[in-house]
């Protein structure tokens, strides 16, 4: 799915906005429209234990702060999960009030800081702890914010193969003339979940790949030589949380681009977006982590011999 070039404003299938969002002992929490759980400002500061005032201060001025002690810790505890961020929070609008939504992997980070450094002492070695921190108490955050809005995490009746298969079942009716980019990585995304990926609500790799795509299309004026893209509904099951948004309006393409597409995917993406992608949602927990390089191969396709 191609989300390259979002819709003018008024037309939010394409805004992040929240799809469910609940109180739990005055934690406010909910879930994104594209998968992502998150914590509201106040129910950060209650989860840390600090005044909403600071935690203002702190993620506010974030360029500013994540020079200072307590924000250089916050940013060493990111960065050793991969993420190098310039903002800790997405703007979104609920019912017509504006405000902050972390999402689970920051909020884990100031939590650790708050647990673990804001009021050390002695000198105990607490590295073992903070590691296990890390790994356990990040997946207990995003189990229970997806448990409290009433979306199972773990979808145990809905593997990746259902998974797949609802969503290509629900956008198989694309228009005479062109393709998708769903349904055209329907043979990479089977050998993706054959590989270990985890294909659902919080991994959908074809809006990676859309995004890429949309912009090597606009980049090199590809509409003047195969003609123009055009919108069409993209669809998602039910029980993802990016249903509630209703359908999205993704680009498809000519198939006269198709040849195109093809050996951008083998000769672009594949190689450089690719093992990127998989790596960010490994870290962040929406996947498992594989093993990139063997999946990498399982996925490109193989070339004849050369005479």
């Amino acid at each position: 799915m191609d989300i390259s070039n979002p819709h003018p404003i008024g037309q939010q299938c394409l805004d992040l906005f929240p799809v469910k969002e609940v109180e739990v002992d005055g934690i406010q929490m909910g879930v994104l429209n594209n998968g992502t759980p998150y914590l509201t400002m106040r129910g950060l500061s209650r989860l840390c234990g600090v005044d909403s005032g600071v935690m203002t201060r702190l993620t506010t001025n974030w360029i500013e702060e994540r020079s200072k002690p307590r924000g250089k810790k916050i940013d060493g505890i990111l960065q050793a999960k991969g993420l190098r961020l310039t903002k800790l929070y997405s703007t979104i609008v609920n019912q017509g009030t504006e405000t902050h939504a972390y999402p689970d992997s920051v909020c884990m980070a100031i939590l650790e800081y708050y647990a673990f450094d804001a009021a050390q002492s002695g000198q105990f070695d607490n590295s073992i702890a903070i590691k296990n921190f890390r790994a356990l108490a990040e997946n207990t955050l995003r189990r229970f914010i997806f448990l409290s809005v009433g979306i199972d995490p773990e979808n145990p009746q809905r593997g990746a193969w259902q998974c797949f298969h609802e969503r290509l079942q629900l956008n198989a009716q694309v228009p005479f003339g062109y393709y998708s980019v769903f349904s055209e990585m329907a043979d990479l995304t089977l050998k993706m979940i054959n590989g270990g990926f985890d294909f659902g609500p919080a991994s959908v790799p074809d809006i990676s790949v859309g995004i890429g795509w949309g912009k090597h299309w606009t980049n090199n004026n590809l509409s003047e030589k195969y003609g123009e893209r055009t919108r069409h509904p993209h669809v998602y099951p039910d029980w993802f949380p990016q249903h509630k948004a209703g359908a999205v309006e993704a680009w498809v393409y000519p198939d006269d681009a198709l040849g195109e597409f093809r050996r951008w995917m083998q000769q672009s993406y594949l190689p450089t977006k690719f093992p990127a992608y998989i790596t960010s949602k490994a870290k962040a927990g929406a996947i498992p982590h594989v093993d990139i390089a063997k999946l990498l191969s399982q996925v490109k396709r193989p070339e004849l011999p050369k005479n």
